[in-house]
């Protein structure tokens, strides 16, 4: 019993220093890299913005074309139907001409 009682708290001192190793903020090694990593943040920040302003203006023009070809489809149909709205002679017999 002695044995794997002894094991246990061996096993949980280290389990313990490996937590502690790992979480703490102080174990983080810094070389001095902090400036590169802090511009390699903005480019990427840069980037991503540029991205979402291409992203951006392209369903904006997506949308305004969209609604110009529906815009001259729908002006094209309603001349096709004006063309083919005639008055009739009947009517025009009825009411006598003007």
């Amino acid at each position: 019993m002695n044995g794997s009682s002894a094991a246990a708290g061996l096993l949980a001192l280290e389990l313990e220093r490996a937590l502690r190793c790992c979480s703490s903020a102080a174990s983080v090694v810094s070389d001095g890299s902090g400036a590169a990593e802090e511009r390699s943040l903005y480019i990427m920040r840069v980037v991503q913005i540029a991205v979402m302003c291409v992203l951006a203006l392209t369903v904006v023009f997506g949308i305004f074309f969209l609604g110009c070809n529906l815009l001259i489809k729908s002006e094209g149909m309603i001349n096709f139907l004006v063309k083919e709205r005639r008055p009739s002679k009947e009517v025009e017999a009825a009411v006598g001409p003007y």
